[in-house]
Order: structure tokens, then C-alpha cells, then sequence
């Protein structure tokens, strides 16, 4: 008997999602210009409460660790593809950011962060996945401190392509030289993420700020 795709290991769909965004990360800045240009991104990103030591999660390219790094006093920049890091890290020449190579499923965090930062990461991370990842930033957080993210709404689900036949929402994107990759991508719903959050042990707020995107801030009920 086959497993469904929700009973393989989680490693199945990490390195699936892995090997997208490094084949991805010549062509990443250009495909996310004109997300980086939407004045209503970076107004949240400047209302939020992000300060002390930062830990960014899935940064990519460093689209926005440049901008978190003028919010840090110590910025750590975090993802699993080579190829990103190596363009991050040319974008950070001169800035006093700690890059970590490592596939976020799989690390431990070995200090721990006043703020966590991810941006479009989280509808990244399977269902069976969230209970493990929330408890991984538990850990990875000083008391007082609070995870800070912002992604697609579900809006965004008329413009990608869905894969009916998978068990976890996932799209396919084409890449510019033709190659097709699968990526989970889970979009949520404000009012039900932040239930399914105070369900973790959580306390958040996760509002949608405009069309097609959502944001929110988290704190775990045992740091006060």
C-alpha cells in the first residue's frame, strides 16, 4: 500500500520545495520586484514590532533583510538554498548579518531572538507541519519576544496553478527555462489562523491588509 502524500516524511516535501526555490534563485528578484514595490509591504513591515536580535526565516534573495537589518541590533538571515544565500549575502556586503544555511523543517535554533521575521513562508509549511514549526519558534524565542509574518491571501488562489490530485494544497510553477516545480501552498484565513494559532498556545493577530496579503504578530501565552 502506497503512502498518501500526507504520510510521507516530512523531508518529502521540504527538499521538493528546496530544490524549487534553487533552481528559482536566478530569476527570484526579477519575479518579485513588483511585490517589493508595494507600498502597503513595507508600511506593515514599519508598523510592526520588530527590534533586538532578529532571526529572518526563509530569506532568499535578502529582499527583506535589507530592510530588517535597520530594525536590528543583530540580524540572522536563514534558508536552504545556496544559490539565495550566495545573492543575499552579496546584497548584505557590509552589513553585519549571520547567514545560516539550513532546511527549516529540519534545524535547531541555538540562541535565541527578540523578533522572528518571515515573509511568504508560512503557506510554505504543510498542515501536518504547523504544530512542530510553532513549537520550533517557541524555542527559538527570548521571553517577551514575538514572530512577525506576512504572506498571500487567499486571493491568491485565483492566480496560481493548482495540483487537484495532491493531498496538501500545491501549486506548480514554471519556471523561465521551462522546468515545472511543486510547492506546497497553504492560504489562510485571518480569523482562522489566529484560532488555530491560540490552539498552539499562541497569542495572535492576524488581520488582512489589503487584497492579497495578510500579516500578523505572535506571542506565546508562557512569555509575558
Amino acid at each position: 500500500m502506497h503512502a498518501t502524500p500526507d504520510e510521507r516524511p516530512l523531508g518529502h516535501w521540504s527538499q521538493r520545495q528546496i530544490a524549487y526555490y534553487r533552481a528559482r534563485a536566478s530569476e527570484y528578484d526579477t519575479s518579485y520586484a513588483d511585490r517589493m514595490r508595494m507600498p502597503q509591504l513595507k508600511n506593515a513591515l514599519d508598523t510592526w514590532p520588530i527590534s533586538g536580535d532578529v532571526l529572518e526565516l526563509a530569506c532568499g534573495t535578502g529582499q527583506w533583510t535589507q530592510l530588517l537589518s535597520n530594525r536590528a541590533n543583530n540580524l540572522t538571515a536563514l534558508d536552504a538554498a545556496p544559490e539565495m544565500l550566495d545573492v543575499a549575502r552579496t546584497r548584505m556586503r557590509g552589513a553585519a548579518t549571520r547567514f545560516i544555511e539550513a532546511d527549516i523543517f529540519r534545524w535547531e535554533p541555538d540562541r535565541q531572538y527578540d523578533t522572528i521575521f518571515f515573509a511568504f513562508w508560512l503557506s510554505h509549511v504543510p498542515p501536518a507541519a504547523m504544530s512542530s514549526f510553532w513549537d520550533m519558534l517557541r524555542r527559538a524565542l527570548k521571553p517577551g519576544g514575538c514572530v512577525v509574518f506576512l504572506d498571500d491571501s487567499r486571493a491568491k488562489a485565483e492566480i496560481e496553478e493548482q495540483v487537484p490530485e495532491e493531498q496538501v494544497p500545491t501549486v506548480l510553477r514554471t519556471l523561465a527555462d521551462g522546468t515545472q516545480h511543486l510547492a506546497v501552498k497553504v492560504l489562510h484565513d485571518p480569523a482562522d489562523l489566529t484560532r488555530h494559532l491560540n490552539d498552539l498556545g499562541w497569542e495572535a493577530h492576524v488581520e488582512q491588509f489589503d487584497p492579497y496579503h495578510v500579516g500578523g504578530i505572535a506571542r506565546p501565552r508562557s512569555h509575558k
